[in-house]
């Protein structure tokens, strides 16, 4: 097994960077209390130096386990960790001059750094498309945690690909345009009532939610299946990788389910917090389905490990 400094050097680089760019980030929101938009200035920056540490760590750590096609997406990586840098320099720089970075095409200046964020993203996506196929050469020690990355990998790429929702220009914005072009909240402006430290929009829809879910199910699966692993050394039930990987299964379904879910109620213009109608009907459809499958797998492969000594005999 490989250590963390065996790890891909360009992406630990930049998660190095990243908690320099997390410590700098909240100094200013202690001591700079402008807001852009509604909300603290620094948060943004800070939100993405965490996003992009987990995803550095994440990818970083695939990357040096991968058993072919290491040396290309040595090179994928190493593209993705300069775009990075440079969307998050632009980022903070926003942040440092009072302004938004996103969508502002306000100056001719506002619009390079716009286009120059754009190209970076899309050269993002595109790399961690390639790792992500290359990630199905990965095979990890359990069935279950290598579906899981697998799995992850996949929704993930899903999720940064919901990002482009965001930056067409509003109906509002063409009829009466400010300099913005794009938007996180469906139905109203940027900037009003969101969730803690999040933003996250509680009187509309918000792009951000499906676009977070989604990027971060390459963490959240597999460390579900780590934990099951865990825990399958502990409690009989779950110490049969099959059990586990039926249930990562499960994970992974009702994950994709709820990245579903939450992109169309945030394209219906619905707050996150205020699920009615159809969405609150399928949210609790969701969860009850889940609950049944998670109650039915263990039960389910007792019965196929029973029946496997009679098969054989």
């Amino acid at each position: 097994m490989k250590t963390v400094f065996a790890w891909h050097r360009p992406l630990m680089t930049v998660a190095a960077l990243m908690v320099l760019c997390t410590v700098i980030c909240l100094v200013g929101v202690a001591v700079d209390h402008r807001q852009v938009t509604g909300v603290d200035t620094w948060l943004k920056p800070l939100k993405f130096s965490l996003s992009i540490f987990l995803y550095c760590i994440t990818w970083a750590w695939l990357i040096a386990h991968l058993p072919k096609w290491r040396r290309v997406a040595h090179v994928t990586g190493t593209v993705v960790a300069v775009a990075l840098i440079v969307e998050q320099a632009l980022i903070v720089g926003a942040a440092a001059a009072g302004t938004t970075s996103h969508f502002n095409v306000s100056s001719g200046f506002a619009t390079t750094v716009w286009a120059v964020m754009a190209v970076s993203i899309t050269v993002l996506y595109v790399c961690t498309f390639l790792t992500t196929v290359l990630v199905f050469f990965l095979r990890l020690p359990t069935p279950s945690l290598t579906f899981a990355v697998r799995a992850g990998a996949l929704i993930a790429l899903a999720g940064m690909g919901l990002a482009y929702l965001m930056t067409g220009p509003t109906a509002a914005q063409l009829a009466d345009f400010r300099g913005i072009a794009g938007a996180h909240t469906v139905g109203l402006d940027d900037g009003g009532p969101g969730l803690p430290l999040l933003g996250w929009s509680t009187v509309g829809g918000d792009l951000r939610i499906p676009h977070f879910i989604g990027m971060h199910a390459l963490q959240l699966l597999p460390l579900f299946a780590i934990l099951l692993g865990w825990l399958g050394r502990r409690w009989r039930v779950l110490a049969d990788d099959r059990t586990r990987f039926a249930l990562v299964v499960v994970a992974t379904a009702t994950y994709a389910a709820v990245l579903v879910l939450v992109t169309f109620q945030a394209l219906a213009g619905q707050s996150i917090v205020h699920p009615d109608g159809v969405f609150l009907v399928a949210g609790c459809a969701i969860a009850a389905s889940a609950l049944a499958a998670v109650i039915a797998v263990p039960a389910t492969t007792t019965r196929l490990r029973r029946r496997e000594p009679a098969i054989q005999g």
